[in-house]
């Protein structure tokens, strides 16, 4: 049978809890690097990026923290399969 995949190796895929960090991450400090790079090219003169430094400061540790959680509860899990 051509079509069997019994022998083929799992694929390794990242848990949801990955994805959810790594979104938290980018939402929170997206904006921040965006308005940043802005001002860098001079597009926008004088920010005041307060808000989104804000927003970047309680969003950038918690979505790290998820992702490597993820990473962590990713390879545990592929792991497991491995061995079953």
């Amino acid at each position: 049978m051509p079509n069997d995949q019994s022998g083929d190796p799992k694929k390794f895929r990242l848990s949801r809890m990955f994805w959810i960090g790594l979104a938290i991450f980018c939402c929170g400090s997206g904006p921040l690097l965006v308005i940043l790079l802005l001002a860098g090219l001079g597009v926008i003169q004088d920010p005041n990026p307060i808000g989104f430094g804000l927003l970047a400061f309680l969003t950038f540790w918690p979505g790290i923290g998820l992702m490597i959680a993820g990473v962590i509860n990713s390879i545990s899990r592929n792991r497991s399969k491995g061995n079953a």
